[in-house]
């Protein structure tokens, strides 16, 4: 493989993350932020994630606003029919649904599973406006669904029958069938990254037709996206974490628990050095930096599972809004597990069965009226067992 310094290709940045090459010494180095050129232009690209992020923004918006029909939330999900407020969204050939569990890794051979998860997005979708929609004035109580308040003249949530918000459980779900399924098993996928002639093109400096970048380079970009795709300045993400609705804000959140803290910089720099990998041609790196990428972001989604579950302990049964909203995140999160990746390896940290059997301990019976602290113990210790984090840690 072509091993060079890539100084001369990133311009105006300091070099602080370097790798020593085992093979003859030579280094990677990667710039102070993610900016990468070639012959002084920008090759760093990814327009589309950042239109999928700001259709999910106002998709999820959506989801409470009881004018909307079913068709026009469908519509946003699938980007038909102008749904959208911003007309630049609704003449774009992107969409959500079409990357909903749909990654190159976990899915092009699994159409069941596929078809299955989008599925449900559809299902939750038509529930909104079934069966929420028209109790938005009626008061909640189990096995009806309505209105609840939080305590002390809080906020107003919206619930199924067993006390579920479906705008979070969309919201959340999202997360894990759309950024982290593309992000993790799609475009850091040696079969995406390395497809074709990608590896001859990336050594030969071969860019894309009518772009500045090699392919190889497009998909990590692209992965990156899924990331920091609507951060002010993408290039210095961190100082901008909760630029967005989806896996942006939580990188934020976990990174500011004190037993987490330094998660965002450990992605961030991983992204970095990996690209720079690309751009000299050590593949070996790349590869490690994306395993360190899908162990951290894996972990910011188990992370916030069992925080919600744990939040919820404190509130269910007296302040039951409260609770149900932690809980109706931490449903979203759950079942965003599926989409994890345990590095150096082809699968999730938890299977679709195994986030199926969760899901269903949640919305057994009359689902969140019914459950117990106990529950969500149990739940919670099984989550973390899988991850290098204990419930305490993450439930604080």
């Amino acid at each position: 493989m072509k091993k060079v310094l890539i100084s001369a290709l990133v311009l105006g940045s300091l070099f602080v993350s370097c790798s020593d090459d085992d093979n003859g010494g030579n280094r990677v180095e990667a710039p102070t932020t993610y900016s990468f050129t070639r012959n002084g232009a920008t090759t760093v690209s990814f327009s589309g994630q950042t239109t999928r992020i700001e259709m999910g923004h106002e998709f999820i918006s959506a989801l409470k606003d009881t004018s909307k029909s079913e068709e026009d939330l469908d519509g946003m999900f699938t980007n038909t029919g102008d749904k959208f407020t911003d007309a630049d969204l609704n003449a774009s050939t992107k969409s959500i649904r079409s990357k909903t569990a749909a990654s190159a890794d976990y899915f092009s051979a699994n159409t069941t599973d596929a078809n299955a998860i989008k599925a449900d997005f559809d299902a939750w979708i038509a529930a909104q406006v079934d069966e929420v929609f028209p109790n938005w004035d009626v008061d909640a109580v189990s096995g009806t669904a309505g209105k609840i308040q939080e305590a002390g003249g809080g906020s107003t949530r919206y619930v199924n029958a067993k006390g579920l918000e479906y705008n979070q459980a969309i919201n959340k779900g999202l997360i894990g069938a759309l950024m982290v399924d593309q992000a993790l098993n799609n475009y850091l996928s040696t079969a995406v990254l390395d497809a074709g002639t990608n590896v001859a093109d990336n050594d030969a400096g071969v860019v894309a037709t009518d772009k500045n970048y090699t392919n190889m380079e497009h998909k990590w970009d692209e992965a990156y996206g899924y990331v920091y795709g609507v951060n002010a300045n993408p290039a210095i993400p961190n100082a901008d974490l909760g630029a967005d609705s989806f896996l942006n804000k939580y990188v934020g959140r976990v990174e500011g628990d004190a037993d987490f803290a330094g998660i965002a910089d450990e992605i961030y720099q991983a992204f970095k050095l990996g690209r720079a990998a690309i751009v000299a041609g050590d593949y070996d790196l790349r590869d490690e930096q994306a395993d360190i990428i899908r162990e951290k972001i894996s972990e910011v989604i188990g992370i916030r599972a069992v925080y919600y579950l744990q939040q919820a302990k404190a509130n269910l049964g007296t302040d039951n809004a409260s609770a149900f909203h932690d809980l109706s995140e931490g449903f979203g999160f759950v079942y965003s597990l599926q989409f994890t990746r345990k590095p150096g390896t082809g699968a999730p940290y938890f299977s679709k069965t195994e986030v199926d059997d969760f899901i269903s301990r949640l919305t057994t019976g009359n689902g969140f009226w019914d459950l117990d602290n106990q529950d969500l113990d149990t739940m919670s210790d099984s989550i973390s067992a899988r991850f290098n984090f204990t419930t305490a840690e993450a439930g604080s």
